[in-house]
């Protein structure tokens, strides 16, 4: 695994190591090797620069965080400067976002504007949007704080395509919805419904060989 995946991993939501100590090896290029406790001789995972990999594996692992809720602004004016107008008072409040979806509403010249953020940051962050909903016009706000985040990690993403429909295909036939996608160039991210949370990892898990030694 390089240091890269590992670092995604850490920051979304995986507990394998603490993400400074991932950090300075990268920095120094110190290769790690993480080890169960639990059996005796293990192989571990060696944690290395890429370059070093010889075989680098589509999909290196799957992370999820339960401490998500999201939010939505349902029918704001499709303007410039919507976003800003509607961040603005969540970042003064010193709320941290995550994820950030805006699509077309069913009306036209209108346009929904979704997020999520830590749990214990939900009530105030929905107030905020309470607050301005009338001062934007908006036609209001749904809240779900039963929600997580799913993610795929792999570098082999950038040379294989197609990763991101198999996941999608493999969500679909455990018929588990999906409601806000993120993508980076290594990593896909999914919020779904919480209680889909073992169903979808496990599914995953099998579906990309993660679960074969």
């Amino acid at each position: 695994v390089s240091y890269e995946e590992m670092l995604e991993m850490a920051s979304l939501g995986s507990k394998v190591l603490q993400i400074r100590s991932v950090e300075f090896a990268s920095k120094y290029k110190v290769p790690l090797r993480v080890l169960s406790s639990l059996i005796d001789n293990p192989v571990g995972t060696l944690i290395t620069s890429e370059e070093n990999i010889m075989e680098q594996a589509v999909i290196s692992g799957i992370a999820h965080n339960i401490d998500e809720a999201k939010l939505s602004l349902i029918g704001v004016p499709d303007e410039p400067g919507i976003a800003f107008k509607i961040l603005k008072p969540i970042s003064e409040a010193n709320i941290e976002v995550d994820m950030i979806v805006q699509s077309v509403s069913a009306r036209e010249g209108l346009t929904n504007f979704a997020f999520t953020v830590h749990r214990s940051d939900f009530d105030k962050a929905q107030a905020i949007l309470q607050g301005i909903c009338d001062e934007l016009s908006a036609m209001g706000v749904q809240t779900d704080d039963k929600v997580v985040k799913v993610s795929l990690v792999g570098i082999g993403m950038r040379s294989h395509a197609g990763i991101a429909a198999q996941m999608f295909e493999v969500l679909h036939q455990e018929n588990i919805n999906i409601q806000m996608i993120s993508t980076s160039e290594i990593k896909i991210s999914v919020v779904i419904d919480e209680k889909y949370l073992e169903l979808a990892v496990r599914s995953l898990h099998s579906a990309f060989e993660l679960d074969k030694e």
